[in-house]
């Protein structure tokens, strides 16, 4: 039992110094990722969409509103309670809109991401694959990185075309 032990701890620093780790920070990866140009130019043509109809919406209802107010002294009972609903229902449509248009954005905004992040991954592990890494950080997240860590950003920006 007591080889066994021993073989295990003479063994242990021989396989730690065969692992080979690298980090990258991949926030500011993404950062340098050229889809994003075009990404920001989809979300901002989609937000101005929604914008602008909500601010159609919110004019529509700003005009019956006024009126309301203007005429409701002389309106009947009836008229007046079919103005209020008819404005309390146009507000619901307008939350909802809203809350669409926010989903919406949230899903497209995702949808147009995913390949990007993909793209990163992939280079990521083929740099590692090539290179031998054992493991690759994400240095954004570490609290400490040695001085003898690689830093892979350089192999995964060439990989990726950047510069």
């Amino acid at each position: 039992m007591k080889k066994f032990f021993l073989i295990i701890a003479l063994a242990i620093p021989t396989l730690m110094s065969a692992q080979k780790f690298g980090h990258i920070n991949t926030q500011e990866l993404f950062q340098q990722m050229p889809e994003l140009n075009t990404i920001k130019a989809k979300m901002d043509t989609l937000q101005g969409m929604y914008e602008n109809q909500l601010a159609a919406m919110q004019e529509e209802m700003n005009k019956k509103l006024q009126d309301f107010q203007q005429n409701q002294a002389t309106m009947t009972d009836g008229v007046r309670e079919f103005r209020q609903q008819e404005l309390a229902d146009m507000e619901q449509r307008l939350q909802t809109f809203y809350q669409t248009a926010q989903q919406d954005i949230q899903k497209k905004q995702q949808e147009y991401l995913v390949p990007v992040h993909e793209k990163m991954s992939k280079a990521i592990q083929e740099v590692g694959k090539e290179k031998g890494f054992t493991y690759i950080f994400d240095s954004a997240a570490m609290l400490y990185i040695a001085p003898d860590a690689s830093d892979v950003m350089p192999d995964v920006k060439t990989k990726l075309g950047l510069k």
